[in-house]
């Protein structure tokens, strides 16, 4: 625990001299999408306060936040954790993936398109598979799906897919064969990008829609071997 407070320790410079419980909730909530606190991990008001040297109101402030978009729950008389999910979390992120993205896919509008963002992406991805870095390639793939709702240039839809994002980060850490599980849609981004610069938005749509269906088959397989039914 002490190493692992060390390494928060240094992100805060991150907080500058107006810290605020918002900016703690940033630095908490990327630290859990990489990992450093795991899910199951319970989170400590003082070692983590200690580390970023804010107060424990601000954190319990930040721990609220984080709650509220289901990253930690609270457990009466033991504390503050980082979320487990269960399948039945899975199959609802997936579902909310699917209305949107497709929805944003399809009203596009005339091509051309801004997608810059997504061709970044993809050549992250790639990038990564060729260190073998497969986390790595998970988390472009994320940024792919990030870039393809940006395309909707709406507030409101960002933050909703922000939040579902990092709760699907909490999924893919109960995930012990990365590449298996990141491997294929590499491939599958590329077509939708191909796609989009064609202009085929109708094309885009289907080839978005087959590849979520996929994941939440493969990713649903995986986490009810790993975490069951939250029973």
């Amino acid at each position: 625990m002490a190493e692992r407070m060390s390494g928060l320790a240094d992100d805060r410079a991150l907080l500058g001299r107006t810290s605020t419980a918002e900016r703690v909730a940033d630095i908490l909530r990327s630290r859990i999408a990489e990992g450093f606190f795991p899910p199951g991990t319970r989170l400590s008001e003082d070692s983590i306060g200690g580390a970023l040297g804010v107060s424990r109101n601000t954190l319990r402030e930040a721990f609220r936040l984080l709650t509220h978009e289901r990253l930690l729950a609270h457990e009466l008389n033991r504390g503050v954790f980082v979320r487990v999910l269960t399948v039945e979390d899975v199959e609802d992120i997936y579902r909310t993936r699917r209305l949107v993205e497709c929805a944003v896919v399809r009203g596009l509008g005339e091509p051309p398109y801004a997608l810059d963002g997504l061709a970044g992406a993809v050549a992250e991805g790639r990038r990564a598979a060729r260190e073998g870095d497969w986390k790595a390639v998970g988390t472009a793939n994320i940024h792919f799906h990030q870039e393809l709702v940006a395309l909707a240039s709406g507030e409101r839809t960002a933050e909703l897919m922000r939040r579902v994002f990092a709760e699907l980060r909490l999924a893919f850490h109960a995930v012990d064969e990365p590449q298996r599980l990141h491997e294929p849609y590499i491939a599958r981004n590329v077509e939708i990008l191909q796609a989009l610069e064609a202009g085929d938005r109708d094309t885009a749509e289907r080839l978005l829609a087959a590849y979520l269906d996929v994941s939440l088959e493969r990713v649903g397989e995986v986490y009810r071997r790993r975490v069951g039914d939250g029973d």
